[in-house]
């Protein structure tokens, strides 16, 4: 099977670089834009490479994007709670630049970079990774050789490091964010995903969205 991985467009959050977690927020007017690129990637995609079926975590800012690809494909949104992102806990909806002075022990913590530690309120790196492992090798198992996925940044790298290990090339050479301490994925960027295996051939393309 080949699992397409796409992370959602821009967010009214991302754009205010503003913790999300599992808050729904909708898409930003670029991140709506974004979807547009995204239907037509999936449009060429299945000229050659037809498409059985398309995945969604339930959150807005994800099924509006995943809403738009599977338009372009003829095919119905299915949605998947184990898809969803990272419960932030205490952090949601407060500005990244203002976290260390509102939770200042917490943050503290969660840089330490232990895995088990949780977030009051909310998940653990730990808990994120076997999530997000879980779903993708249960989609895997599903009778269809091409679909796509798409989900947020942390749930989709978290579950490709638990899989691939973190020194793989494609993951060990991408930049990081300083917070969460993982690699970054770009707004509606796509990676690939082949089983059995898994091989990881593609890592957060963006050739699709242009300039």
């Amino acid at each position: 099977m080949l699992q397409y991985l796409v992370r959602h467009g821009e967010s009214v959050f991302n754009l205010e670089e503003r913790v999300q977690g599992q808050v729904d927020v909708p898409l930003s007017p670029r991140g709506r834009g974004q979807t547009e690129a995204l239907a037509a990637w999936a449009r060429r995609l299945a000229a050659g490479t037809p498409v059985d079926e398309v995945w969604s975590s339930p959150l807005v800012r994800a099924r509006d994007t995943a809403a738009a690809i599977a338009a372009a494909l003829g095919l119905p949104v299915r949605e998947d709670e184990d898809l969803r992102e990272l419960h932030a806990g205490v952090f949601q909806g407060h500005l990244w630049a203002d976290l260390e002075r509102i939770h200042p022990e917490v943050v503290a913590r969660w840089r330490g970079g232990d895995p088990e530690y949780r977030i009051p309120g909310g998940e653990s790196r730990a808990i994120l990774a076997a999530r997000g492992r879980g779903v993708l090798k249960r989609l895997a198992a599903r009778d269809a050789a091409t679909i796509i996925v798409v989900a947020h940044g942390g749930v989709l790298t978290a579950a490709l490091g638990s899989l691939l290990g973190r020194t793989h090339p494609l993951l060990a050479t991408a930049s990081t964010r300083p917070f969460t301490q993982l690699p970054v994925l770009s707004n509606a960027s796509v990676s690939l995903l082949e089983w059995p295996g898994p091989h990881l051939h593609r890592f957060n393309d963006t050739d699709h969205l242009g300039a």
